[in-house]
This record gives C-alpha cells, structure tokens and sequence, in this order.
C-alpha cells in the first residue's frame, strides 16, 4: 500500500478512518506473517504500514479530542 496523504485522510469522518486503520492493520498483520515465511519481498512494506497507521490513529485523536 503507497503512503496515505495527510490531505486526504482529514477529509474522512472518525468512522471512515476507523475502517482506514482496520484495513491497515490487516495488511501489516498479513506482511508480517508473509515476511516470517519467507514470501515477502518488500520489506520496507512493514515500516511503511506502520506509519500509515500512525496517522491514521493521530487524525482520530485530532477530531475525536475537538
């Protein structure tokens, strides 16, 4: 998965970015069992699912604390 924009995600309402974060969280749990049997070629897909999920949880924090 690319990098979410910021831009974007602040558009979507706390649920959509909740079901944002689910989606993210199934694709890193899915990149690290690939990668610890050996089937995932990207590494750099484990670091870049866990910063996605990093701003998708700030922007709920941000529009769940206004």
């Amino acid at each position: 998965m690319a990098k979410l924009e910021t831009k974007d995600l602040r558009s979507k309402t706390v649920a959509e970015l909740q079901q944002v974060l689910q989606g993210l969280q199934k694709d890193q749990f899915n990149n690290f069992m690939k990668k610890n049997t050996g089937q995932l070629g990207q590494s750099h897909l484990l670091q870049e699912t866990r910063k996605n999920i990093a701003r998708v949880k700030t922007l709920i924090t941000e529009k769940a604390g206004v």
